[in-house]
């Protein structure tokens, strides 16, 4: 206790005569009946006030994502075009062009069919494997020569698991809708369940299938099947496929 703590009522002299009474006798220390923690921290809520307060920088937004194609006016125009835009577009793959595979069949074709990505080993020819091998008796068995399909694949090399959702935010379904609508099919075959996503169907907020697909202007009837991964071992589904044509063209 200072002299400046000197109680009300008395001036600072004679509070300091009163201190060195005590000191006299003995008595240099105040004392209370309740204990203190000398190593507590502040109170926070008390020293909010006058402690400064220090806001931590936002972070930028991260850049948009770059769009497959860019904005789309360089798409090919044709789709002779469109296939050697397959195999060199950096942007299809995030800059790599190695182990691309280009689509297969006329223009105009009867039947388009549509799978996710080439078969491992496949170079020249798309579905050069066991799955172009059950594609080919799928096709004869719909009483369509294989090589009168226009065959495709969403992705331009194979991939075992691509992260379909960021594929799609970064338009590929668009470059899809492109070229189907470049290839000009009458009726369209989608093997594999994420690539009705691409095309506007979202499977995990409606069972039902696909019926048609709007592209550019287009309509077209559209037939959603499981893979030929899936089909190739699983007879069941193979059925299942047969009957859906059946009643898809009857």
């Amino acid at each position: 206790m200072t002299h400046s703590d000197a109680p009300d009522g008395l001036t600072p002299q004679q509070f300091a005569a009163v201190l060195d009474w005590w000191r006299d006798a003995g008595v240099d220390l105040e004392f209370v009946d309740t204990a203190r923690d000398w190593l507590a921290r502040p109170d926070a809520a008390a020293t909010a006030g006058n402690a400064p307060q220090f806001v931590a920088p936002q972070p930028p937004p991260p850049p948009p994502a770059p769009k497959i194609g860019g904005d789309g006016a360089d798409l090919p125009a044709t789709l002779a075009e469109f296939a050697q835009w397959w195999l060199t577009e950096p942007s299809l793959d995030g800059g790599q062009v190695f182990d691309r595979v280009p689509p297969r069949g006329p223009a105009g074709a009867e039947l388009m069919v549509l799978v996710d990505h080439p078969e491992p080993g496949d170079s020249a020819r798309l579905l050069d494997g066991p799955q172009g091998a059950l594609l080919d008796a799928i096709l004869t068995s719909f009483g369509i020569a294989p090589d009168a399909a226009y065959v495709a694949s969403c992705l331009p090399r194979h991939m075992p698991m691509p992260d379909w959702a960021a594929l799609a935010e970064a338009g590929l379904g668009r470059i899809v809708a492109h070229h189907v609508n470049l290839a000009a099919p009458r009726r369209l075959i989608v093997l594999g369940p994420h690539i009705s996503s691409l095309l506007g169907h979202d499977p995990a907020k409606s069972a039902n299938p696909l019926p048609r697909f709007n592209h550019e202007g287009g309509n077209l009837a559209v037939l959603v099947a499981p893979g030929l991964m899936r089909l190739s071992g699983r007879p069941r589904d193979k059925a299942g496929l047969w009957n859906a044509w059946l009643d898809w063209t009857g």
